[in-house]
């Protein structure tokens, strides 16, 4: 009886020990509202312990603790994340999303829409590349940042390297950079003649 009793205890505990494994379309669902609600703990639960995200040529390998500051990074635009479909392919998924920001609304971009392949490693998000971005203008994207850093460049050169610096202080500087180029802008044109 005490042994029963024993064997029943252990395997209660053994079952509310074990943890639940999210379904790879669960985790990239939990992944973006962690993103949209601004909790990272929510995304850092469905991450790997290292994470590369791909773009283009840019390749960018975090840690899950270096991920944090892409984050807090992401979150100083003010993101609008909405997950429009997923889609299993073989190991991965594919991922739709929009994304609103105030970067993008700068930069004449938003919302944008962007396809993304999601690999997995041992259940959690290992990589994440960008496929396309179908309704984006690299055009006008180009223009609108190079205007920005000639501006910013000439005229409030303590904010130059804001562009490239991944931080929450750089991205501070850029929405300030942004700031100060669209009062400037709006200054000008309100002037009379």
């Amino acid at each position: 009886m005490r042994q029963s009793l024993f064997l029943i205890t252990a395997l209660c505990i053994m079952l509310g020990c074990q943890q639940r494994t999210l379904s790879p379309e669960d985790a990239v669902t939990q992944y973006y509202n962690g993103f949209a609600s601004g909790d990272y703990n929510e995304v850092k639960s469905v991450i790997d312990d290292s994470i590369t995200l791909v773009a283009g040529d840019y390749v960018m390998p975090f840690s899950k603790e270096s991920y944090y500051e892409q984050f807090k990074w992401d979150s100083i635009f003010q993101p609008k994340y909405e997950l429009v479909s997923i889609e299993k392919q073989n190991d991965d998924i594919i991922a739709t999303t929009t994304l609103s920001t105030i970067k993008h609304k700068f930069l004449k971009n938003d919302p944008m829409s962007c396809s993304y392949k999601i690999s997995f490693k041992e259940g959690a998000i290992s990589r994440i590349q960008e496929l396309n971005c179908p309704d984006a203008d690299w055009k006008t994207w180009a223009q609108r940042r190079d205007s920005l850093l000639s501006w910013i460049n000439q005229n409030h050169p303590e904010l130059d390297g804001f562009i490239n610096d991944l931080t929450m202080r750089g991205a501070q500087n850029y929405l300030k950079a942004i700031d100060l180029y669209t009062t400037r802008k709006n200054t000008l044109q309100n002037k009379p003649l």
